[in-house]
């Protein structure tokens, strides 16, 4: 009798033993899941919204002067962002990730990819400029010297992009499949992230050349405005944005 007590406690013992086990590993693996998928997005990544920019409209002065600023945010950064949240209720309302929906862009309407865009394109760039720029990381620099020859080299390569972009576009840093550095432009509001772009990767630094980001203070001299924008590049967040890439 003892004996086939202990042999039934036994039994039952090792069954809650195996549902604990298995439990434990469906819950390790929706942890994982759960990460893998977090992980899939910047930090800082834009969202849906339109945040504060994060320092004056003058704090840029004199690379950008304040009236600048104030209308490229108020106005032309602000419509993109509107426009993007109606067309995404009207054509995609269960999109919740910028990167989701560019991914599969070439889906949607011209609308929902010029103002997803310029939303996009506009929070980063805000965030690639700060007050009297950011100093690049060593680590960083040496990344940039092994792969483009130096800074130097990064900053014509850059350059040259932006000022042979005919019309209106941006001009990007990159990382791509490879986890090589490229550099390109893309028209309009199109980035490296949308599907249909042909410079593909993860943005590292954009450079916009659309003429309401310059053309109060320089006019037609594109050359100029970039020139005086390369102080005020914040490094550090070009740096973060390289080390999450890396982990893609």
């Amino acid at each position: 009798m003892q004996r086939r007590k202990f042999v039934t406690d036994s039994a039952k013992a090792a069954m809650g033993a195996l549902a604990a086990g298995s439990l434990l590993s469906q819950t390790a693996c929706s942890s994982s899941k759960q990460n893998s998928s977090s992980g899939k997005y910047y930090p800082q990544t834009p969202g849906m919204t339109q945040q504060p920019l994060p320092y004056e409209y003058k704090a840029l002065e004199p690379a950008i002067d304040a009236l600048t600023m104030e209308i490229h945010y108020t106005r032309h950064a602000a419509a993109y962002t509107k426009n993007m949240t109606e067309a995404l209720a009207a054509e995609a309302p269960g999109i919740s990730r910028l990167e989701d929906l560019f991914a599969s862009m070439s889906k949607y309407s011209a609308k929902l990819r010029n103002n997803a865009g310029g939303h996009y394109n506009h929070e980063s760039f805000w965030r690639w400029m700060a007050p009297g720029g950011k100093a690049m990381p060593a680590s960083l620099q040496k990344i940039i010297e092994q792969q483009l020859s130096s800074v130097g080299d990064l900053r014509n390569k850059l350059n040259a992009a932006a000022t042979s972009r005919f019309g209106s576009g941006w001009a990007w840093l990159v990382l791509d499949a490879q986890k090589k550095l490229q550099v390109g432009s893309t028209p309009n509001q199109d980035n490296p992230l949308m599907d249909l772009s042909e410079l593909k990767g993860y943005p590292l630094l954009g450079i916009d050349v659309w003429e309401h980001a310059y053309y109060l203070k320089y006019q037609n001299k594109r050359a100029d405005y970039l020139n005086a924008w390369w102080s005020l590049i914040n490094w550090e967040e070009v740096n973060a944005r390289y080390q999450f890439a890396l982990g893609l």
